[in-house]
Order: structure tokens, then sequence, then C-alpha cells
């Protein structure tokens, strides 16, 4: 059946979720030697203007990827690439209550986001066609795995929250308060990445291309201090630091 088809290639997409997409890096590349295309045909004011649209879409996906992994329990919402599906508890409150897949929401923006920046739309285009079929198979492989470990409470909450794009009503409090340590652990490398994607086009449009300008001075000193912070996370993780009770 195409289903079990959808869900088999679900699980493998699933523990292979961090890394599976960086497939689409040779044509980031391509994206990058070619050149500013928007602000070549529109202006500098139009290419301006689709850089910041770029750089608020990936704040937002990871103001939401901060704003569900800052209230979840351990053991759910992970990064769990090796083991599979894992789940100790089925999350319906915060942001759980306005989308079912909440963190996959924030990727999509921040993958968005980083294909706006390069200001070339065909490769927004297929990129957004490659999500759509990506997280359908990825989602339909966690909800036949949480249908089979949870049951009707699963269906219940499924029957009434979006797969995907949030409702605006429904709202439930989170089970948990935020805990930033959390927050800090779970989610300095993709905050960090997001940063040095976003950089590393930046530099890329203005050194590739024949005639650049070269890219603000302000890009080295933010990325230094991003590195700067990366650094002491990766610290406080590997030292418990950044440990909380349940999470």
């Amino acid at each position: 059946m195409l289903s079990d088809r959808m869900v088999a290639a679900g699980h493998v997409l699933f523990r292979w979720r961090s890394y599976a997409l960086l497939v689409f890096l040779p044509l980031f590349l391509w994206t990058v030697w070619d050149g500013e295309t928007i602000e070549a045909q529109w202006g500098e004011a139009v290419g301006e203007t689709f850089e910041v649209l770029a750089v608020l879409m990936v704040i937002l996906g990871e103001a939401i990827r901060i704003a569900t992994v800052g209230f979840v329990p351990r053991g759910t919402s992970g990064r769990n690439t090796s083991v599979g599906q894992v789940a100790t508890v089925l999350n319906t409150g915060g942001l759980y209550s306005q989308t079912r897949n909440p963190l996959y929401l924030g990727n999509c923006l921040m993958y968005l986001g980083a294909a706006l920046f390069t200001q070339h739309l065909w490769f927004v285009a297929v990129l957004s066609l490659t999500l759509i079929l990506y997280y359908e198979r990825i989602i339909a492989a966690e909800e036949s795995f949480l249908v089979e470990k949870f049951g009707q409470p699963y269906r219940d909450w499924a029957a009434e929250t979006p797969a995907f794009l949030p409702r605006l009503h429904g709202w439930r409090a989170p089970g948990m308060p935020f805990s930033l340590k959390t927050v800090i652990r779970r989610e300095h490398t993709s905050i960090f990445g997001g940063l040095v994607i976003l950089y590393l086009i930046e530099l890329g449009l203005h050194n590739l291309p024949a005639g650049s300008d070269g890219i603000a001075p302000g890009w080295h000193w933010l990325m230094g201090l991003a590195a700067a912070l990366e650094l002491l996370a990766i610290t406080a993780k590997k030292r418990g630091w950044l440990e909380v009770a349940g999470r």
C-alpha cells in the first residue's frame, strides 16, 4: 500500500533528518555563485527587503523551535537519529495545542528563509516542494508510531489539532515551565547553524560573483560573537551545567 511505503520511507528519513537536506548544498552553492539576482534586476532596495524578510523568517522559525523545546519534558521532541522514534509522554500543550508538528514548522521556516536569502525564487520553489514531500513522510511515520503507543488519546488530539499549519484557537498551557537551560542545551547548534548558513550565503554573494563589493564588516563581528557563545554552550553542556531534572 502507498501509505505503508510512505511510513517506511518516513522512518528512514526520520533517522537521517538532521542531514538529509544537505543534498541541497550544491544548489545553494550555485545560487550563491550566480549572485543577487533580485537586487540586480529590481534594485538594491528590493534586494535588501528580500534579505530582511529572509532573516525574519529564519528568526521566526527558530523562535518557534525555542518556544516548543523550552517547555517539553525529556524523551520527546528530540533529535533521535540513531534509535528511531522516542516518546515518553504525549505533548498536547503549548504550541502542540496549535499544531502537531511545531518543530517541523520551525524547520521549514528556517530552510525557506535561508533559501529566500539567496534571492533565487526558483530555489525557494524547489525547496518548498521537497519539504512538503519530505516532511509528509516523516510525519506519517511519526503518527504511525504515536497511534500505536498512545492509542485513542493521540487520535483525539490529532482529530482537533492541525498536522502542520497552526490554528489560532484552542490554546492549552504547557504542562511544564519554560527552561532556558534546556533551550541552550538542545537548541544551541540550531541557532548557531542558522547564523552560519546566513553568514556563508552573504559571504558568497559578496565575494564569488565577478564585481562583488565585499561583505559588510558587521557580519564578521556577529559571526565571531556567535562562535564564542557556541563554544560556551558546548562547554556548559559537556560539564553538565545545563541539565534540568525531567528535561
